[in-house]
């Protein structure tokens, strides 16, 4: 192998397109001799961000299995950083772009993984003509609902760079295509309609989409494996896959192993002429791999239940909120039932106040000088703040209010 074969076409400073992938739709306050490169502050300031410590309680495929061991979302995020930094590192691209991507591309997942995605979807849809998809939301609470303090303790936006925000929203897509290179032409990110509607802007981008599919495949079979829900027939087909292949044997298939051997190929078969891109025979298998956990993991009959709880809980939640819209007096609304569900009036009141001009007294006491999001006078709107609050809550919050409202 090669090291540095895209060296050339890294998005560092003398690249064509440098100036446009480290703008900021705002200006960012620059600290006294700071040591750090735009992608690197935009790291730490995913790091610090609230969504990304709710990732940790947030379902990647198994909720609530009282496993300690059991990948939740935030490692899939951190798995994603370490793979994507290992093939940038190697090819030579800029593994502080990679990182900062790699740890804001879940950070507007809904709860209870894409069981709740989906019904968030379905509710989106209906109440306000508008489509959810997480790689989008994502972009969402990178741009308008995620704040930090400032030098002064204002809450601002995180007002990321252009490429890092590229990056999460155009990680989604699943990887059937030989080969991914970056799209040509710099684009408003917010016109984007749908998943995988545009390749990434920057090769780093391209790196982040396909270690997303290396991070979670191998380790989505470790969990099914770790949790016995996979039957001996079911086994011996995983085996034949693997066989075809990477000769691992059963007992020893975990996501180490399998990530090896993609980041191997990968980097063997990747060049800027030819894209970032599988072998034939490592394509097959990443696509054998995935159909086989479709199969018999992420449709399994148990995960069922799984999916009525999610709707369960989410629609409970947002119909509770739904019928206390008040156009002419919100707060006073909210009063009314603030000592029958505290945890759920409390939290809600605060979402709609950080972001809307509710209660301006509030918003100057709490320093909130981030941008306004919605008009809770117009029910669209007061709708739209009911999804994006429930799309940031954690698993066990979500439980926690709905136990709230069923409760007397």
């Amino acid at each position: 192998m090669i090291r540095g074969k895209f060296t050339k076409v890294a998005m560092y400073e003398g690249h064509p397109n440098w100036e446009q992938c480290i703008g900021r739709k705002d200006p960012l306050y620059v600290k006294k001799e700071d040591i750090r490169s735009e992608f690197n502050r935009d790291y730490n300031r995913i790091l610090h961000s609230k969504a990304y410590r709710r990732l940790k309680h947030k379902t990647q495929v198994f909720m609530a299995t009282g496993n300690d061991h059991i990948c939740t979302r935030i490692e899939h995020v951190n798995h994603v950083a370490s793979v994507s930094y290992s093939i940038a590192n190697y090819l030579g691209l800029n593994h502080e772009l990679t990182s900062a991507i790699a740890l804001g591309h879940d950070i507007g997942h809904a709860p209870f993984g894409h069981d709740g995605e989906s019904v968030l979807r379905t509710i989106t849809k209906e109440k306000i003509g508008e489509s959810f998809w997480h790689e989008k939301n994502s972009l969402h609470f990178a741009d308008n609902l995620e704040t930090l303090p400032d030098l002064y303790g204002k809450q601002q936006n995180l007002i990321l760079t252009y490429a890092v925000r590229d990056g999460i929203i155009s990680h989604c897509g699943e990887v059937e295509e030989q080969a991914i290179s970056p799209r040509n032409e710099y684009i408003e990110l917010e016109q984007i309609e749908k998943p995988n509607q545009y390749a990434p802007y920057t090769w780093e981008g391209c790196v982040v989409k396909i270690a997303d599919k290396i991070s979670y495949l191998g380790r989505d079979i470790e969990d099914a494996l770790t949790l016995k829900i996979l039957n001996r027939d079911q086994l011996k087909e995983l085996k034949d896959i693997l066989d075809k292949t990477v000769k691992v044997r059963l007992r020893a298939i975990n996501n180490t192993a399998l990530m090896h051997n993609f980041i191997i190929n990968l980097c063997q078969m990747s060049n800027p002429d030819n894209g970032i891109r599988f072998s034939d025979e490592y394509l097959k298998l990443i696509n054998a791999i995935k159909d086989f956990n479709y199969k018999n993991i992420y449709l399994h009959p148990r995960l069922n239940y799984f999916l009525s709880y999610s709707e369960l809980i989410i629609n409970s939640i947002f119909d509770a909120l739904d019928k206390m819209y008040n156009p002419s007096n919100q707060l006073k609304e909210f009063a009314k039932y603030q000592n029958i569900y505290p945890a759920l009036i409390g939290s809600f009141s605060y979402w709609i106040t950080k972001y809307s001009d509710l209660d301006l007294t509030t918003r100057k006491i709490k320093k909130f000088e981030n941008h306004f999001v919605y008009m809770p006078s117009v029910k669209k709107d007061y709708q739209k703040a009911i999804i994006d609050y429930i799309s940031s809550m954690t698993d066990q919050f979500a439980i926690k209010v709905f136990n709230e409202l069923i409760k007397f």
